[in-house]
């Protein structure tokens, strides 16, 4: 198994962030990916390699050609504008549908993000790029006979809407990567989130369509971020109706209770019959996971690979959240060492 993974992550290292009404220092920090990184190399899974110059254009195909022309420029219009610092906002479009991106820095900020875990420094655009591009790489080392990749992506994606920021999340990698395997002649395509928070984002984007099939498996939204999407009832809309299944599982969640919901989201995927299976893999349902709250021990995420390669699919990794520093490594690496060991 190759991955993919781009030293120009560390482009993106904001200093805080806004958590809880505090501010705090940023959890999404650089160090993540070098551990990652560390652990997979120490596995010998397989060459790593750099990020290509493929097509952005699932990109822009996913989100608003206006949002990522916003993320390009995000930082230049804020000094312009007289700020200092990152990119912060501090006024939120969420009660205005239909409204029309503001043209001041301050006003767009606040249109195109969801909170205060996504501020933008001078450098980000050029990690934010290369993480898709990490993402699109994986795609193409797949569509082109692979069985399996994993894209080693940072910052991650699935909190970014069509045009929202959130979550750490700015472009929405394995969006991105469903929607290249789409363009290079999938019929049907299925993402496996199993980050302990929702992917509100990759929902989003594929909502109302039935060539992508989304299933996610996390904490409640009732008790935990990003709060307002990922109920058990919401399944699609009009041709998408039925091509979302959402497991919202209890804060405190052990090994036993994922385990069934696991299970049962792999029969979904199996029965839909995808081309290429995307997996958008956390690690923050580790029990020592600073901000989530349930109870998976490193060794069962290398039975969460195993069960992954019962999919019998193409299978695409694309790295989310774990902000457990001390272990995020191993755990990662437990999950595709129990797929390769599959």
């Amino acid at each position: 198994m190759k991955t993919v993974f781009s030293s120009k992550h560390k482009y993106h290292s904001p200093a805080r962030e806004i958590l809880c009404g505090q501010v705090t220092d940023y959890f999404e920090k650089p160090e993540r990916a070098e551990l990652v990184l560390e652990a997979v190399k120490a596995r010998n899974f397989g060459e790593v390699v750099e990020p290509e110059a493929v097509s952005f254009a699932p990109v822009t195909e996913i989100h608003d050609p206006a949002y990522i022309d916003f993320l390009r420029t995000a930082y230049e219009h804020w000094q312009a504008d007289g700020h200092q610092g990152d990119v912060f906002a501090s006024a939120y479009n969420v009660q205005h549908p239909g409204a029309e991106a503001p043209r001041c820095a301050e006003g767009r900020v606040g249109f195109y993000t969801a909170d205060g875990s996504v501020p933008i420094t001078k450098t980000s655009w050029n990690a934010i790029e290369n993480s898709a591009l990490t993402a699109l790489t994986g795609q193409k080392l797949i569509a082109g006979g692979e069985r399996a990749a994993f894209a080693l992506c940072r910052p991650p994606g699935h909190h970014a809407t069509r045009a929202v920021a959130s979550g750490y999340c700015f472009i929405n990698n394995a969006a991105a990567a469903a929607q290249a395997f789409i363009n290079d002649g999938a019929g049907r395509v299925a993402v496996l989130d199993i980050d302990y928070h929702h992917g509100n984002g990759t929902q989003d984007i594929f909502y109302s369509r039935k060539d992508v099939l989304f299933v996610s498996i996390h904490a409640d939204p009732a008790d935990e971020y990003p709060y307002f999407r990922g109920h058990s009832h919401e399944k699609g809309e009009g041709e998408g109706e039925g091509f979302t299944v959402n497991y919202a599982l209890p804060l405190g969640t052990d090994f036993t209770r994922y385990t069934a919901a696991l299970e049962d989201a792999l029969t979904a995927v199996t029965d839909y019959a995808p081309d290429a299976l995307v997996i958008s893999l956390g690690v923050d349902t580790y029990k020592l996971d600073p901000i989530s709250q349930f109870k998976l021990e490193s060794e069962n995420y290398k039975h969460i690979g195993k069960a992954i390669a019962g999919a019998n699919c193409p299978t695409l990794f694309v790295m989310e959240g774990g902000y457990a520093i001390g272990d995020v490594g191993t755990n990662v690496a437990n999950v595709l060492s129990g797929f390769l060991e599959a």
